[in-house]
């Protein structure tokens, strides 16, 4: 039973608790979704999807690291057709599911959102920052590119979701936060996976199919949480964290330097599916009896 303490809201959005399966893993069939949201999860956020159906790089398109994993898959996904019909298939189970889409042109960007909407999604997370897509990996960075693309899925009846690159240019992010705010954005995802890459000293080689990916897990969790703290004190709209959550203590880091929700993904190939409920069991430990909503942000209080 979820306890009442970790009950959330993202604005309008209520969530039994504050984890939610990021997009990328887990999220491509609806009876993959309704497992992660039986473990526990608060939510579940899809593969990214895209108007036609889409295979992604050549392997290898994996490689893990000391503290992460580095993934160049390209976005694959079967398109949003097929993708609806999974949606439908989590719903019926009674998960909480946002959908994630991704476009080349503003225009197919409205056009997902549109077809989200009408599916029943609980919200729409709009994927403007994957670093190994090159045309999808600048939108996020844009702040003019990225209000247009928020302003185009603003007939939305259901909430909008931004998912900004992890953009260590803080002015430049900051930028970009406050024009998706001013543009309509319900809530901001940071961050997303950053830039990396391994070489094969053997090959010579980079190890990844298309070189450059992704780097996600521990490695990026204090970068994600400065991202997260920065806005914070910009931006009056909510923010979902993501970068490193293996556990109670990492999502409690996140409250408190502004997030509402975070969200889970690579923490689930060290913990497995369990990650959502324990990681839940050790924040309520550590809660006591308090709300997790009142911690908030509470590290920026003097």
């Amino acid at each position: 039973m979820q306890k009442e303490n970790l009950h959330v809201n993202v604005g309008d959005l209520h969530l039994r608790n504050p984890t939610l399966l990021a997009a990328g893993l887990m999220g491509l069939t609806g009876a993959s979704l309704k497992r992660v949201w039986n473990s526990g999860a608060g939510g579940v956020i899809t593969k990214s999807m895209s108007k036609e159906a889409r295979e992604g790089y050549l392997g290898p398109r994996v490689v893990e690291t000391p503290c992460g994993l580095i993934n160049s898959m390209g976005l694959p996904n079967p398109g949003i057709e097929s993708m609806l019909e999974e949606i439908k298939i989590a719903k019926d189970s009674g998960a909480l599911v946002v959908g994630s889409i991704f476009g080349n042109e503003v225009k197919e960007f409205a056009e997902l959102t549109e077809k989200i909407d009408k599916v029943g999604a609980a919200a729409i997370e709009l994927n403007l920052s994957c670093p190994h897509a090159e045309d999808l990996s600048t939108i996020g960075q844009n702040p003019k590119l990225t209000k247009k693309v928020i302003e185009a899925c603003s007939g939305s009846e259901i909430p909008i979701w931004v998912k900004l690159p992890g953009n260590t240019h803080i002015s430049n992010l900051v930028g970009v936060t406050k024009s998706a705010e001013k543009a309509g954005a319900d809530a901001i995802v940071l961050t997303n996976t950053l830039p990396a890459m391994s070489i094969d000293v053997t090959s010579e080689r980079p190890i990844l199919g298309h070189g450059v990916g992704g780097l996600s897990g521990p490695a990026i969790k204090p970068i994600g949480l400065r991202l997260v703290y920065e806005v914070y004190e910009k931006i009056d709209i909510p923010i979902v964290g993501a970068g490193g959550i293996e556990s109670g203590k990492d999502m409690i880091e996140y409250i408190l330097a502004g997030a509402s929700a975070v969200e889970i993904g690579t923490g689930m190939m060290e913990r497995n599916l369990d990650i959502f409920k324990k990681v839940c069991e050790e924040a309520s430990t550590f809660l006591d009896g308090r709300e997790v909503d009142d911690l908030v942000g509470s590290a920026h209080k003097n």
